[in-house]
């Protein structure tokens, strides 16, 4: 099956319908906080926070801050990232705190380094995902945020919970399916912005695009022949050496666009930890082929960068997505105008809890992957929208930006 990475459709905008929202339980206790770099001291963006003991999870904003929530009290977070020391800090209810962050100091002898076969690593790993991963199916609840910006201006915003249903990673991609739980969506009004970048399948595409159980995206027999693996330096992620392996096409033509990218691999374990691929824009045409669904005829669009980060858990026993992002960079003019405007698309969703009961999702539920979340969503209305909800906290930008775009509405 070919599959493109991330699907976009370039349309004028339009107007938006209400969707029915679902309760959920209520999450009374909570904690906030920045996660900076203990060196620098800069904040630290994606930073995975957990509470120990539960599913309850979320990622830190661009400004570092996070706020979690839990449906019992809870005295501690976790933090993890690539790189970094795992820190488990003590909090204490609605207090702010700042959580520091060590470099991983660590590193493996030269010899241990060097050693191996890139590739053979790859194999190995791919056979273990039967073993490494969940065997049992999951009901995940999931934070999905889409946005665009316009040079440095957001013009579209747009959040929903989600319901996402995984099959066994022993099985194919077929089954998995995603339902909105509760979703917003925010537009600028401005008549100059009338170019819109809208996502087919929203959060449906972060369970199509799970590059660990959908092989046909890079780890299908067919697929792995098209690149050259070689070793990078190791690093750390929650603790657990990695093998680090850089890839990138074999050198030659190729029908269509491919990816340069890095795999983390668990040294002991043999499970994918972290996925990164960037697609090869230097052919425009077979770029624009791999991600575009359809954009008005005079719209000149050049594609600057296309990249995905996947990030796995491990439990103990099992790993399985956590989070996941993509990045849409391009500029786009339409013909006979002198300048272009460059856009930035950014998808985020972040796997906030496993639900007990392993319920599919009913086919009148789906949100498929030629649905438009923005089309389903309600407006920003309610301020209290998420007070539910583990969310993606907005950073400071983003916050303005919803600010300004009710101002305008």
């Amino acid at each position: 099956m070919r599959l493109r990475v991330m699907i976009f459709c370039l349309v004028l905008l339009r107007c938006f319908q209400l969707h029915a929202q679902n309760d959920t339980l209520r999450l009374a206790f909570s904690a906030q906080g920045v996660v900076v770099d203990a060196e620098s001291g800069r904040a630290i963006e994606s930073a995975l926070v957990k509470v120990p003991g539960t599913n309850n999870s979320t990622v830190t904003n661009a400004d570092g801050r996070f706020v979690i929530k839990s449906g019992s009290p809870f005295s501690a977070v976790e933090v993890s990232l690539l790189g970094y020391e795992t820190s488990n800090s003590e909090v204490s209810g609605d207090k702010p705190v700042r959580i520091r962050l060590w470099p991983h100091s660590y590193l493996l002898e030269e010899a241990t380094i060097v050693s191996g076969d890139p590739l053979e690593i790859v194999l190995a790993a791919i056979n273990k995902i039967p073993e490494n991963y969940s065997p049992a199916p999951e009901l995940l609840e999931c934070f999905y945020r889409e946005t665009l910006k316009k040079r440095t201006r957001y013009t579209y915003i747009s959040e929903a919970v989600a319901r996402m249903y995984k099959t066994s990673y022993r099985e194919g991609i077929s089954g998995d399916r995603t339902a909105l739980e509760k979703s917003r969506v925010l537009l600028s009004q401005r008549r100059s912005d009338t170019l819109s970048v809208k996502v087919q399948g929203g959060p449906a595409q972060a369970a199509l695009l799970d590059i660990v159980k959908n092989p046909d995206l890079l780890f299908g027999p067919e697929t792995l022949v098209q690149y050259t693996f070689e070793m990078g330096m190791p690093t750390y992620i929650d603790g657990r050496l990695q093998f680090v392996i850089n890839f990138k096409p074999v050198p030659g033509p190729s029908e269509s666009a491919l990816y340069y990218g890095t795999l983390y691999i668990d040294r002991e374990k043999l499970y994918f930890t972290r996925i990164e691929m960037s697609l090869d824009v230097s052919d425009r045409g077979k770029a624009v082929r791999k991600i575009v669904v359809r954009k008005p005829l005079s719209l000149r669009l050049v594609p600057k960068e296309m990249s995905i980060v996947a990030n796995y858990s491990h439990d103990g026993n099992y790993a399985r997505l956590s989070y996941f992002r993509s990045t849409f960079r391009f500029n786009c003019d339409w013909k006979k105008r002198l300048f272009s405007t460059s856009y930035v698309a950014i998808n985020e969703l972040v796997v906030t809890d496993i639900r007990p009961d392993a319920i599919p999702i009913k086919r009148s539920e789906m949100f498929r992957t030629g649905d438009i979340l923005s089309d389903k969503a309600a407006e920003f209305t309610d301020p209290d929208f998420w007070v539910d909800y583990n969310i993606i906290e907005p950073s400071q930008s983003l916050e303005h930006a919803v600010n300004r775009l009710r101002k305008g509405r």
